[in-house]
C-alpha cells in the first residue's frame, strides 16, 4: 500500500472510494463528494494537503488538512476517511498520522478534528495520536434520518504535543522530510 499525494488521474478511483462509503458516514462529510465537480476543485486547491491510500489501482483511504484563513491561518483542520473493508486495521492511524506530518509541514500550530460523538473508535484513535478533547457540541448534526447527534471537537496542539509527536516518530518523521 502507498500513501501519496491525490492526483488528477485519481479522480475516478475517489469515484468508486466514495462510492464504497455507506451513506450514513456521508452524511456528516462537509462537502458533496459524489459531486462529479468536486475532485476536479480538490485538485485546484492549493492551500489544502491532500493523500490517498492506494492499494494495486484501488483508494482504500482519503485524508485532508485544510489550514484555515486570517486569525485562524494557524489552525488545520484534518478530515480523514477509511474504506469500510479496512477500517479497524490500522489504515486510519497511518492516515492521520500522515496529515500531522503534512500539517506540519504547512506550519501549521494546531490541528483539529471532529467526529461524530458515538464513534468512539475513531475518537480512541486520535487521543492516541496525541489528540484531546475541546469541546462537545450537543445536537451540532443531522443525520439523514433526521436524528440530532452530538459532535466532539478533537485537537492537537504541535508546542503542546511535541513530547507525544517524538514518542510516535512523528518529529523523527518530519526531520527526515
Amino acid at each position: 500500500m502507498e500513501i501519496r499525494p491525490i492526483e488528477s488521474r485519481d479522480a475516478e478511483a475517489l469515484r468508486s472510494f466514495f462510492d464504497r462509503i455507506p451513506e450514513g458516514d456521508r452524511t456528516f462529510f462537509k462537502e458533496d463528494v459524489l459531486d462529479p465537480q468536486i475532485v476536479p476543485s480538490w485538485l485546484q486547491d492549493r492551500r489544502a494537503r491532500r493523500a490517498v491510500a492506494v492499494e494495486g489501482d484501488r483508494i482504500v483511504g482519503c485524508v485532508v488538512v485544510i489550514p484555515g484563513v486570517g486569525w485562524s491561518s494557524h489552525v488545520g483542520e484534518l478530515r480523514l476517511v477509511v474504506d469500510p473493508s479496512r477500517r479497524r486495521q490500522g489504515l486510519g492511524r497511518q492516515l492521520a498520522r500522515r496529515g500531522l506530518l503534512d500539517a506540519l509541514g504547512l506550519g501549521l500550530r494546531q490541528i483539529v478534528v471532529e467526529v461524530v460523538a458515538d464513534q468512539t473508535p475513531a475518537i480512541a484513535m486520535f487521543q492516541a495520536l496525541g489528540f484531546g478533547a475541546e469541546a462537545l457540541l450537543r445536537d451540532y448534526v443531522r443525520d439523514r434520518s433526521g436524528e440530532l447527534r452530538d459532535l466532539i471537537l478533537l485537537a492537537h496542539s504541535v508546542d503542546d504535543r511535541s513530547s507525544a509527536m517524538a514518542t510516535l516518530g512523528i518529529e523523527d518523521a518530519v526531520k527526515s522530510r
